[in-house]
């Protein structure tokens, strides 16, 4: 009776008798029952370890070997698991991470692990505060930048020129930092202050060519009084204006002579409706075409469209 007793006192201690003693290697095991048993034992092992090092009244010792222990037996568990999965068992491996309530994962969930007292301990439980406060940190930046996250096109300053006030002021302070500038050249220059400022020269805009018609002009009526005074100097080379002057007068002539043939295709079109009751003069005229600034506004505004709905969705 005492030796069943020790026997069984034995098997429920996970020690068990010499024959019948857990093997050294996993991989000597060949047998698929055998090892899921003493994966079993070494489960109830770790229970009852885990159990004990809750225990209040042990040292700063014990529980450090007791949690080197636990460690070695999950390292042992490891290993069975894996010959359990070469003989065609069970994966019981699982790589899933621990996560808390904010869905972050657990820190001490990989490695070397710390269980009940001995998280307690002097050097670990410096280990654990840092990495709380690191987290607090990281928590704290983000919830900083998250207002900065996901804004729509106007906190960019996409839709600034959408009702053209932005527009206007750029004009109006252009037009003045214009003035400025040639006052300032005018000053240094010494030339008259009675001429009059002319106006800031813009692209596609009337202003531009009748400045540089105002200045072709007067640069041919100079080197006409030149030349009046002057008959035996030789005449210099055409110069880059004169290059330009010659530019714009060609162009005046092709612009005059597109009106002179969208008058004359008017006419036509008149004519012809004096004939057809139910049709108008403008039903005869050849379509208009977009010009090529106009078709870049509208593709540039189509695109900015496509962006907005793209990255901040219809709203």
């Amino acid at each position: 009776m005492l030796y069943r007793f020790r026997e069984a006192q034995a098997a429920e201690l996970g020690l068990g008798t010499r024959a019948d003693r857990r093997p050294r290697m996993a991989s000597a095991c060949k047998s698929l029952r055998e090892c899921e048993r003493w994966r079993g034992e070494i489960l109830r092992e770790i229970s009852r370890k885990v159990s004990k090092i809750q225990d209040a009244g042990l040292t700063d010792y014990e529980v450090r070997d007791l949690n080197d222990e636990i460690n070695g037996l999950m390292r042992e568990k490891r290993h069975w698991e894996n010959q359990i999965v070469a003989l065609g068992g069970a994966n019981y491996r699982r790589n899933v991470a621990m996560l808390d309530d904010d869905g972050k994962e657990v820190p001490g969930t990989k490695g070397y692990k710390y269980f009940g007292r001995a998280k307690d301990l002097p050097g670990v439980r410096e280990l654990f505060q840092s990495r709380k406060k690191d987290e607090e940190e990281e928590n704290q930046a983000l919830a900083y930048y998250k207002k900065f996250m996901n804004q729509g096109p106007s906190y960019y300053g996409d839709l600034d020129e959408v009702d053209g006030k932005l527009l206007e002021f750029e004009r109006e302070a252009e037009e003045e930092d214009w003035e400025e500038a040639y006052t300032h050249q005018r000053e240094t220059l010494n030339l008259p202050s009675e001429d009059p400022i002319p106006k800031l020269p813009r692209a596609g805009a009337a202003g531009q060519s009748q400045s540089q018609n105002t200045s072709a002009s007067t640069t041919s009526s100079s080197k006409r009084k030149t030349t009046d005074q002057e008959e035996d100097v030789e005449m210099p080379a055409v110069s880059e204006d004169a290059k330009r002057v010659k530019t714009d007068s060609d162009a005046a002539v092709a612009a005059t002579t597109t009106t002179n043939d969208s008058d004359t295709v008017r006419a036509h079109a008149q004519a012809a409706a004096a004939y057809i009751p139910f049709l108008q003069p403008e039903h005869l005229l050849p379509p208009e075409l977009p010009t090529r600034g106009e078709m870049e506004t509208v593709l540039l505004a189509l695109r900015k469209k496509a962006l907005v709905e793209e990255y901040f969705g219809d709203a």
